[in-house]
């Protein structure tokens, strides 16, 4: 309970109590999708098993309509389209430790990202699993997964009325509970 109500308090500073979103969390199996919408929703957070099935599960926190899809294996990313219709924030999680997959992470962002359904929503790129030594830098993973080509930035929101979308990379550990709160005060600029 008190995880909870911390959260709470979190997405009150974080100037996301008053706002109602539908946000995707999307990302490759192992990513950690789970492990963050089980710490969203108050239960321990463990090591789990890939998902096999593809499932959506929605939480709703204050006004944030949080939709996550959970399941980022080939057979569950065909299905991602379904979940595009008035999506106000894309949430991709990409295993920073596991460097044979940054080709495939990439493909897949840059499929989202050129989806014509997307062109206007702001996208939040998590670099999880910074905690594992092993782990890309922020600089190595935004070269590897192609965000050089795409319009980035933290702080500089003088942009926003350019209709250029917004996208950055965010580097955390989702299990040590560091790093996300920065990316989700960064995605609450763009909710309406």
């Amino acid at each position: 309970m008190f995880l909870v109500r911390w959260f709470r308090e979190v997405l009150g500073y974080l100037g996301l109590s008053s706002k109602t979103a539908k946000i995707l969390f999307l990302g490759l199996d192992n990513a950690g999708k789970t492990t963050l919408l089980q710490m969203l929703k108050d239960d321990p957070v463990s090591i789990n098993l890939p998902t096999v099935h593809p499932n959506s599960e929605e939480l709703m926190m204050h006004n944030i309509r949080f939709r996550i899809e959970v399941g980022g294996h080939a057979t569950a990313r065909r299905i991602w389209k379904e979940y595009f219709a008035n999506v106000d924030g894309i949430i991709f999680l990409v295993d920073a430790a596991d460097r044979t997959r940054f080709q495939e992470a990439k493909e897949e962002l840059e499929f989202l990202l050129d989806e014509q359904a997307l062109c206007d929503v702001p996208f939040v790129i998590i670099g999880n699993k910074i905690d594992i030594p092993t782990a890309a830098s922020e600089d190595e993973l935004r070269n590897k997964i192609g965000l050089h080509n795409h319009l980035t930035f933290r702080r500089d929101l003088q942009n926003r009325g350019n209709k250029l979308r917004p996208v950055e990379l965010f580097m955390v550990s989702v299990v040590k509970r560091m790093g996300y709160d920065e990316a989700f005060q960064w995605l609450a600029q763009f909710l309406k």
